[in-house]
């Protein structure tokens, strides 16, 4: 039995049969099996957009065999005796305690907010009411952040390839679509991400591991470098190993850290607005039509250092989604993308963020502490404005030409816009980046000028980074790890969770 790879040119609405029978006359083979080993869109040419497909071929009619060993992570097991407290449910928290668990340690898992159905209602309430919850939001809650988000599983994070493919399986095996295995640009939806979750959820369970929802950590004890419990509003835990997984959003747990001699650096980051346009826009900018058989919805990716100074970029672009609330605490204002699996909505949103240095920016020496100080007063501000949970926004053009903002623009933001001048309401370097930036955007793509600019963007990725070992270990401590993007050292869904299993696996090397 011989094997052989090729890459085949398909139209984008092909279907398995057409496949079938392409493979069979490029091959000019009869008897055979395949499997999808990647698919990419390639739209450079508008009159010709394919899918580039490449398959694995297996039959006997093949001389050449693929050698190579297909490798998967290793989690060695053994029963053990250590308590690992995991604090934070997101894909860092719960693939590190997944693993611990897997690996024989008795793991409990710490979840400030409420299990995703519980989740779910609260901000559908808050989307109703305009009441906000502290504790079970769009950035607090089961699975994180990235519940209500596009679910990308794309990531630039270099060596994790064999913990990529342990979370590709396990969130297959949880429900999520087998292209995520093959896709070139994956994606999950915030729709698929909420059966997924409970699915993980039960499986971790189902080994013996403890899940403690609304239990948020209120302080940490310290002893002679390790950290020998913790405490929370439901009690007092004692533990053998701390895994801190918070996400870059606890700003109060950020600053008990701090208290308890965690030490913490600024570090670059981004700030700007979500764009916004009419999905037909989009579409119609990158394929030439408004419709592409078999595609979902266009996406863009841009970036620009038109000013010569900081560049500016989109990131988490959601075809066919919707901006949403994302504030972690009440009174303060900032947005974010989602989109479900079909991609179908009539928007298309991404934020456009400038690079900022706080130092350069405020010109002196900044402190962890004053940076999430800074940041917080920001994100108040835009609350301040409009004194609610209303967005304020302004057309890209009147950004790009500092004009009175327009009203009645058109969105998919819950609690509606209302027309203010954001170039004002940022820092002036950011403010004229993101001028230039948008500008050149504007040449990139056709109609970009028309579309809006909505509320602040602050949460690409943390403020601060946290002094670490490689092992995710916080420097001056036995026993304490910070990983994922509280950490400062992830971002993403597959990022951070690559980040948690490199922190539970050199976490098992230490008792080997």
């Amino acid at each position: 039995m011989g094997q052989k790879n090729i890459t085949l040119k398909m139209p984008t609405d092909f279907t398995e049969g057409d496949l079938k029978h392409k493979i069979g006359k490029k091959q000019r083979i009869k008897n055979f099996t395949f499997q999808i080993e990647g698919k990419s869109l390639d739209a450079r040419n508008k009159s010709n957009i394919h899918w580039l497909v490449r398959v694995l071929i297996t039959s006997e009619e093949i001389k050449e065999k693929i050698s190579g060993k297909d490798l998967e992570l290793n989690i060695p097991y053994k029963k053990r005796k250590e308590n690992v407290i995991i604090v934070g449910s997101g894909p860092a928290g719960f693939f590190a305690a997944y693993v611990l668990q897997i690996a024989g340690f008795k793991t409990s898992l710490l979840e400030r907010g409420s299990e995703v159905e519980k989740r779910i209602k609260s901000v559908n309430d808050f989307e109703k009411t305009s009441v906000f919850n502290p504790e079970n939001n769009y950035a607090f809650g089961e699975g994180g952040a990235g519940t209500f988000s596009d679910g990308k599983l794309t990531s630039r994070s270099k060596h994790i390839s064999l913990e990529r493919k342990f979370i590709i399986k396990t969130y297959i095996e949880a429900g999520a679509p087998k292209e995520i295995k093959y896709l070139a640009q994956p994606h999950l939806g915030s729709d698929k991400l909420k059966t997924i979750l409970k699915n993980i959820r039960l499986k971790y369970c189902e080994i013996g591991g403890v899940l403690n929802f609304e239990t948020q950590l209120t302080d940490v004890k310290i002893k002679e470098g390790n950290a020998s419990s913790v405490e929370t509003n439901s009690g007092v835990m004692d533990t053998s190993i701390l895994v801190l997984a918070t996400g870059h959003s606890a700003y109060e747990t950020y600053r008990i850290l701090m208290q308890k001699g965690l030490r913490f650096r600024t570090k670059n980051f981004a700030l700007g607005c979500r764009m916004e346009h009419p999905q037909q826009i989009i579409n119609l900018a990158q394929w030439g039509k408004e419709k592409l058989p078999g595609v979902k919805a266009a996406e863009y990716r841009l970036s620009s250092k038109a000013d010569g100074k900081q560049q500016v970029y989109s990131f988490c672009m959601c075809p066919g989604g919707t901006i949403v609330p994302a504030a972690a605490y009440p009174n303060s204002n900032i947005v974010n993308g989602m989109s479900l699996y079909n991609r179908d909505a009539k928007f298309a949103n991404a934020a456009c963020v400038a690079g900022v240095n706080l130092n350069e920016l405020l010109e002196r020496e900044v402190s962890a502490s004053e940076a999430l100080d800074w940041l917080e007063k920001l994100e108040q501000s835009f609350y301040e404005q409009t004194n609610s949970y209303q967005a304020p926004s302004c057309s890209i053009s009147d950004f790009i030409n500092k004009k009175n903002p327009k009203s009645n623009l058109e969105s998919s933001y819950p609690f509606g816009l209302t027309p203010e001048p954001l170039w004002d309401m940022l820092p002036v370097k950011v403010s004229n980046s993101i001028r230039e930036g948008l500008k050149d955007f504007s040449r990139k793509i056709k109609n970009f000028e028309s579309g809006n600019l909505v509320g602040l963007e602050s949460k690409s990725s943390a403020v601060i980074q946290v002094l670490r070992a490689r092992s995710g270990l916080c420097e001056g401590f036995e026993n304490i790890y910070m990983l994922g993007e509280g950490s400062g050292y992830a971002g993403g869904i597959i990022s951070s969770a690559a980040d948690g299993i490199k922190g539970a696996m050199n976490i098992i090397a230490q008792f080997e």
